[in-house]
């Protein structure tokens, strides 16, 4: 759109003109223009890699392309390839400035200071630097007769190292005079800040708040402004400040300095209310999923001990085997329960060491079918999802029905989706109950993966069907 008006304006000013130059860009830079609409999609729905190669393309290959190509049609229609090459110019130059930024913005956000910086030292930071670089700008004008004179001295936009530091002693009278200027605002802002806007608005509203303002502004500018007047480089400025301290012009601006910093402080306030509130929102949603995991745990614990308990009845020479089996099963519950999420390849061969032993333990022969196809092993999962649903298959399904029982789950990962399956047969005469598990696992669902995911639960004659979708199934775990 700035093309496009610095084109108007620098040519005939007219509509024509202007929705020409931009039709032209956006022709030409189209297939980035797409890629920058659908970023936030096609970063969802591409791996990695697939995402890499996309940007590279469009930013890395097809504006330099664009821009060379428009380089050397110029000779043709200089007016058309003029605006191409300096919207892909530009267009490339912005990204490299949105690339830098949040490069700078994710090291911020991990320094330290960064963390503990709040908005009084921001403040006081800043207030700092503007008398250091007054002071510098005063310096470098001394001797200078466009600024410098018997009747005013004027602070010029000059820098002059030569001066500054030939002339320190003078350097250092002027930023501690200028910062002390300075700070007489701050002490309002302080107010403001930490009495007035923290307790007397929050608390008793915005009558008292404004008795309360006006209160500070008398109780402190009369003697501000004495202080203020009575500074060498404020005579030297030929009186900035009035003599008179009472003078209304001080006190409208202690006024103005309340009003200003007024919004910024009430941001600031709700900035940080806002914070707590999702903070603890976070430790509540975690302390549900601790709480929903040590109600799994415990309830996997004692099926694998039953299993254990069956083996060891038959005397099987798989026992030893199963009983290093079990281990491995418990090891992943108790350790990788606690990470975020795992791979699904690592989930997948959970799901079939805990099937084999379950078809180990129960006696009768059933149907069983496990089938699953993931394109990409290393997409992740929230741990102990899935062992839910097949374990209430088991307990409330295959156990009841015996030889007749049938077992069908199909795993499918599709892009940035999981499809889940389970379907298994069940006595109809038979009250099932699904325990605490697939209620759980629906608390987990709303906690890991809220608006991502679908589950359908439905009992169709002799055969009860879960199904479980998860879309960019990579889980919101609360932060600790």
């Amino acid at each position: 759109m700035w093309i496009a008006i610095i084109e108007a304006q620098s040519h005939d000013g007219s509509w024509q003109t202007y929705f020409f130059c931009i039709i032209t860009l956006a022709v030409s830079q189209s297939p980035v223009l797409g890629f920058v609409w659908n970023q936030e999609r096609l970063q969802k729905s591409l791996t990695p890699r697939s995402y890499l190669r996309y940007r590279i393309f469009c930013f890395g290959i097809y504006l330099p392309l664009l821009a060379l190509l428009s380089s050397l049609m110029l000779h043709q229609n200089k007016r058309v390839w003029e605006i191409i090459l300096l919207g892909a110019v530009c267009t490339f130059c912005l990204e490299m400035i949105l690339t830098a930024n949040a490069y700078f913005d994710r090291r911020l956000l991990t320094a330290k200071w960064v963390k503990h910086m709040s908005l009084e030292k921001a403040v006081f930071i800043s207030l700092t630097l503007i008398a250091l670089t007054l002071s510098a700008m005063a310096v470098s004008s001394l001797g200078n007769p466009l600024y410098d004179s018997k009747g005013q001295f004027l602070i010029g936009f000059e820098f002059s190292l030569v001066k500054i530091f030939s002339l320190f002693d003078t350097f250092l009278s002027y930023a501690a005079q200028l910062l002390l200027m300075y700070l007489c605002g701050y002490v309002f802002f302080l107010i403001n800040s930490r009495i007035l806007v923290a307790k007397v608005l929050k608390e008793k509203g915005m009558v008292l708040y404004i008795l309360s303002s006006l209160a500070t502004v008398g109780i402190f500018y009369p003697s501000m402004g004495k202080l203020l007047s009575d500074l060498p480089f404020s005579k030297q400025l030929g009186g900035v400040f009035s003599k008179n301290p009472f003078v209304w012009e001080n006190a409208f601006g202690a006024i103005i300095i309340l009003l200003i910093s007024l919004p910024v402080l009430l941001a600031t306030q709700w900035s940080k209310q806002n914070s707590r509130i999702v903070s603890l929102e976070k430790e509540k949603n975690q302390a549900q999923l601790n709480l929903l995991k040590q109600q799994l745990n415990p309830h996997f614990f004692f099926n694998t001990l039953n299993n254990l308990y069956a083996l060891s009845l038959q005397k099987s020479k798989e026992t030893p085997q199963v009983i290093l089996q079990l281990a491995d099963l418990m090891r992943y519950v108790i350790y990788k329960a606690q990470d975020h999420s795992v791979p699904i390849a690592d989930e997948v061969r959970y799901l079939e060491d805990y099937i084999q032993l379950e078809s180990i333990r129960i006696k009768d022969k059933f149907d069983l079918r496990f089938d699953y196809d993931t394109e990409n092993t290393k997409l992740n999962i929230a741990p102990l999802l899935l062992i839910v649903i097949i374990e209430n298959a088991f307990k409330h399904g295959i156990e009841p029905c015996g030889a007749e029982a049938f077992l069908h789950i199909t795993l499918k990962t599709r892009q940035n989706k999981l499809y889940f399956t389970c379907r298994n047969s069940f006595q109809p005469g038979i009250e099932n109950q699904s325990g605490i598990g697939l209620n759980n696992l629906q608390k987990r669902l709303d906690l890991l993966y809220p608006g991502r995911h679908k589950l359908l639960i439905e009992k169709k004659n002799i055969t009860f069907n879960v199904h479980l979708e998860l879309e960019n199934y990579e889980c919101e775990m609360p932060d600790h």
